[in-house]
């Protein structure tokens, strides 16, 4: 008997291509990041420049929130340059700056902002992370902010990089985890050079004390209480850069997943809103399968694969590539780095800002990534490149992903957020760059796929309905505005369609578990849910 093997070509699938065109200085989104770089080398210098992206005014149109430092080594807003900045969108594909109304001109050193409605008032407010000090304003509602943090108790004394909002133990008000970095002071900065001891540079981590990251647990009365010791979170000390949010195991309690810097990575497990245990290890996201911490800089924690289970996607430096965890739904993830062509194809990038998102909306979610090293003078010694172009790595239907440079100049980018700042259906990107003007990747593809974005308000004090899980036939999104590097965005969930002209069956899982399932909903719009 012959035995007939029949050999098939694979197919690979190509993704539509993503055009983006930088349109910041005709939009009048006129904003220079100023780090205060001095020759003394102080390492908050190399790591500011966090982003938000939310409507703060409730007019329908995305607005954008820039971080900004400080003079060195004050670490004071000296001069109107180190100003933070709010920009309202005001349509037709323009920005006005309405920093000084807003009330948001900030103080100190400024690094991360993460944007939540903490109070349920329905009014987007906004935490400023800095180096020993943090700052919380709440949206009046009238245009201003006003700074609650001593009211609030949320101030802190760390260097904090970021912030995740998440209602942890389900009692429908937000609370509130901060990033913190380590244990440093200007006072004692340590001198650090390169390996030839000729070029003086920013220290490596290794060269100060990992340190604890904080919860807040809101209390609904507009004060938060300090839960880090009795939740668990303080017993794991590290190096944070950044915070992600998504329930990894379906058991309807919000987790987090923390990138360290140069030390293992946390997966905090939510038992229940009472604590929190580390579950890297176990689950296989503490390093990556060679067994290496990496310099983890952003993170996303969403489904690229469509398979109702979020992912895990990080930034780090050239040589250690962008790690990308695939969750298997049994407490596993598997590193699919290398399978997937990220390995390939970040190995010579360093990343800060990252986000899962669909730029071509065939389905899938894609995956920006800011780009730029750590050290500015690292050409000096190293075949690395300081400034570099930032990327959009287009997915293949959960395989692979495929690199898409965009077009515009090498930067020293560090901070990113994603939303559809005109309403046309498709996402873009705002980022922002040490000593360098503010990019706005305006999406002009030219594809004919359709999209259906949904907005939810929840109830009580989590109005943003932050932790509902949505499907949109074969997708799966959650409600979050933790992303990337020390930025923030929140908007309604985008989902893109492909060639369908409606979706056949949504299904929204809220916060406290409830349901609700709508069908045949015509695309190319914006669905508003209440619960």
């Amino acid at each position: 008997m012959k035995q007939i093997i029949l050999l098939l070509a694979a197919v690979v699938t190509v993704p539509s291509p993503v055009h983006m065109l930088d349109t910041a200085a005709e939009a009048g989104l006129v904003f220079t990041l100023e780090n205060g770089a001095t020759p003394e080398k102080f390492l908050p210098e190399t790591m500011a420049g966090g982003i938000a992206a939310f409507d703060y005014d409730n007019d329908g149109r995305t607005d954008i929130f820039f971080t900004n430092g400080a003079e060195f080594p004050s670490m004071v807003k000296s001069s109107p340059k180190y100003r933070n900045r709010l920009f309202r969108n005001l349509g037709s594909g323009k920005f006005q700056d309405v920093t000084a109304q807003a009330g948001l001109e900030g103080e100190g050193y400024s690094i991360g902002a993460s944007v939540a409605d903490f109070d349920g008032d329905g009014f987007i407010d906004l935490f400023v992370t800095g180096v020993n000090g943090n700052h919380l304003y709440r949206n009046t509602g009238k245009g201003k902010f006003q700074d609650v943090t001593a009211k609030a108790g949320v101030s802190g004394k760390a260097w904090a990089v970021g912030a995740a909002w998440l209602d942890y133990d389900r009692d429908g008000w937000l609370d509130l985890f901060v990033v913190n970095y380590v244990d440093w002071n200007a006072a004692t900065n340590p001198v650090c050079r390169e390996g030839s001891g000729r070029h003086r540079v920013y220290c490596h981590p290794r060269e100060f004390g990992a340190v604890a990251n904080t919860l807040y647990r809101n209390r609904g009365d507009g004060t938060f209480e300090d839960v880090s010791v009795s939740s668990g979170v303080a017993a794991f000390k590290g190096k944070g850069m950044s915070a992600a949010v998504a329930d990894f195991d379906g058991d309807g309690f919000p987790d987090l997943f923390i990138a360290n810097d140069t030390l293992p990575n946390f997966l905090l497990h939510n038992n229940s809103g009472k604590r929190f245990e580390d579950r890297a290890w176990s689950t296989g996201v503490a390093l990556t399968d060679d067994g290496k911490a990496v310099s983890g800089m952003g993170s996303d924690f969403r489904d690229y694969d469509n398979d109702g289970w979020p992912d895990l996607a990080v930034t780090a430096l050239s040589g250690e590539t962008f790690p990308l965890w695939r969750n298997t739904g049994r407490g596993r993830f598997e590193d699919r780095t290398y399978r997937t062509g990220m390995a390939r194809n970040s190995a010579r990038l360093s990343g800060w800002c990252n986000a899962l998102a669909d730029f071509n909306n065939d389905g899938w979610k894609d995956l920006f990534s800011a780009h730029s090293h750590v050290t500015d003078n690292i050409e000096s010694f190293s075949g690395d490149k300081y400034l570099q172009r930032n990327s959009i790595f287009l997915n293949s239907k959960g395989e692979t992903f495929t690199p898409s440079e965009l077009e515009g100049p090498a930067r020293a980018h560090r901070g990113c957020a994603v939303a559809d700042f005109d309403n046309d259906g498709k996402l873009d990107v705002v980022v922002s760059s040490l000593g360098a003007p503010a990019e706005l990747w305006m999406n002009r593809s030219l594809d004919n796929n359709h999209w259906l974005d949904i907005k939810l308000t929840g109830k009580g004090g989590n109005r943003d309905a932050l932790g509902a899980v949505v499907r949109v036939d074969g997708q799966w999104n959650s409600v979050t505005s933790a992303q990337g590097y020390a930025s923030s965005s929140l908007g309604p969930l985008h989902f893109g369609l492909g060639a369908a002209e409606s979706a056949a069956r949504i299904e929204i899982t809220w916060p406290d578990g409830s349901k609700r399932v709508l069908r045949n909903i015509a695309s190319q719009r914006l669905l508003t849910i209440v619960e």
